[in-house]
């Protein structure tokens, strides 16, 4: 039997938080030793397989450390460390444009690498989120008994010396969640400024962009200068004609001028007709007089 198996053998189980949760009964080995699981009797909740990993000796007990905490911390350890080797790869081809063929081939397989990360960081994600919703159902029931024993010690159904005690009780497991819900929010913030470091060194920065096109406009052909000032109206100048004899002139068709506008006059009033009206009017002025005698 293996030596680590003979140490958690008999020892009480407790969470990170100091939660008691069992006593280790027995393990389970592979074929060549190695312990896979370890039994722990959890009382009412029976018999529990917890895989060896999860637990850590620590003097008389063995300290049980979540599964999403292992899993957060492996995913947060992977993902730095292809980050700096994608920037320490970034800094080498810079110092170095003779080995930027090199480069590509190891840059996609750590940018594969990423891709597979952010399939493990969404189960990783989805497990946070499950445990945050079970702690929060955890927190209100706490609250609840502490609220009810409360009625009950004013109800004098309980003394007071039971009631300080589930309050003491509830108030340390209260204490647990809170603790543990605050390490969910910082590996979560964690792997959140992990995808941000992730995205800028695969991504160009808008300043590279920038640099790019300024790079692009300078090697592209200046543009032609383009005539601004417009040319100056001719002046009139006697039409010669081309033709070699009169009669290509002649043939061809004759455009007309253009007829000159008369000037506006405006007719002056017609006069009354009397019978002194003087005969030396003209005769626009003897017909407008006929008509206004009709």
């Amino acid at each position: 039997m293996p030596q680590d198996n003979i140490e958690i053998i008999g020892k009480n189980v407790k969470d990170m938080y100091g939660t008691f949760m069992g006593k280790v009964i027995g393990t389970m080995t592979d074929i060549d030793g190695s312990i896979q699981t370890v039994g722990v009797d959890c009382g009412s909740q029976g018999l529990q397989q917890i895989q060896f990993d999860q637990l850590v000796s620590q003097g008389d007990v063995v300290i049980f450390i979540p599964k999403w905490r292992l899993d957060s911390q492996r995913l947060i350890r992977e993902k730095q460390l292809t980050l700096r080797r994608l920037k320490a790869l970034i800094d080498i081809v810079s110092d170095n444009d003779d080995m930027k063929e090199d480069a590509e081939i190891i840059h996609e397989k750590y940018k594969s690498k990423l891709v597979s990360l952010d399939e493990t960081e969404t189960q990783i994600k989805a497990k946070l989120e499950g445990r945050l919703a079970e702690l929060d159902e955890q927190l209100k029931s706490a609250k609840m008994l502490v609220f009810d024993a409360k009625l009950q010690h004013k109800s004098d159904e309980i003394s007071a010396t039971t009631f300080e005690t589930v309050k003491a009780c509830t108030n340390s497991l209260i204490e647990h969640i809170t603790h543990e819900t605050a390490e969910i929010s910082n590996v979560q913030k964690r792997i959140t400024d992990l995808n941000v470091e992730a995205q800028s060194a695969t991504e160009p920065t808008p300043q590279n962009i920038q640099d790019s096109a300024v790079t692009y406009l300078d090697n592209s052909e200046q543009p032609q200068n383009v005539q601004t000032i417009l040319p100056e109206a001719p002046i009139n100048e006697p039409i010669t004609s081309t033709f070699d004899s009169p009669s290509e002139a002649e043939a061809l068709p004759q455009i007309p001028e253009a007829p000159v506008e008369a000037a506006t006059t405006f007719p002056e009033p017609p006069q009354q007709v009397t019978p002194e009206t003087s005969k030396d009017t003209t005769d626009d002025n003897d017909w407008l007089a006929r008509m206004e005698a009709q």
